[in-house]
């Protein structure tokens, strides 16, 4: 039960305008651990955009598989910083977020096939290469940058050939993003 107003009096600390305490509630959450990952879930939904940004945080710091499914639903959040985070949170899932992820790719929501092709890239699970070179012919920009970084950080021969194909995206950003992994090379 106490543990349980603390973490409650730290999400609420989420709230606070001065980074500084954001960050001290965020390393102070991550602390307690397993114990605030069921409230650190429900403060996704949120009114507040800092508390939902910085539970997504800490729950990707704590890595408990039962935040995977919430995350990827933050990925849906209005507020762009409260995606990211989410998408950042499920990089740190490592090999269990993958499988999740590579179905989130088929998402309705272009903001969620992006976050999840990020993350994937992060991830670097060779199993997602394929999925992910799928999608690099998506109609969102955003989704084709995120899975063209995804499939150079996986690397490999079938990456190689992608990238070569994304050098003729239509979009600037995609072209660079695969012309800065074929000149690592």
């Amino acid at each position: 039960m106490e543990i349980e107003k603390n973490v409650a009096r730290l999400i609420e600390t989420l709230k606070d305008n001065d980074e500084h305490v954001q960050v001290q509630a965020t390393e102070m959450l991550e602390e307690i651990g397993e114990p605030a990952v069921p409230q650190l879930i429900d403060a996704l939904d949120d009114e507040d955009k800092n508390v939902r940004k910085g539970s997504a945080r800490v729950l990707g710091l704590i890595g408990d598989v039962r935040s995977i499914k919430p995350l990827i639903e933050a990925m849906k959040d209005d507020n762009k910083w409260v995606r990211r985070a989410a998408s950042g949170a499920l990089s740190n899932m490592d090999k269990r977020a993958v499988e999740p992820l590579i179905q989130t790719l088929k998402d309705d929501d272009w903001r969620v096939r992006g976050g999840a092709a990020w993350a994937l890239g992060n991830i670097k699970a060779p199993e997602s290469l394929e999925p992910l070179i799928g999608v690099m012919s998506d109609d969102s920009s955003f989704v084709r940058a995120g899975a063209t970084m995804a499939v150079g950080n996986i690397g490999g021969d079938a990456a190689q050939k992608a990238l070569e194909g994304a050098l003729n995206d239509k979009s600037s950003y995609v072209r660079r993003v695969a012309e800065s992994f074929l000149n690592k090379e």
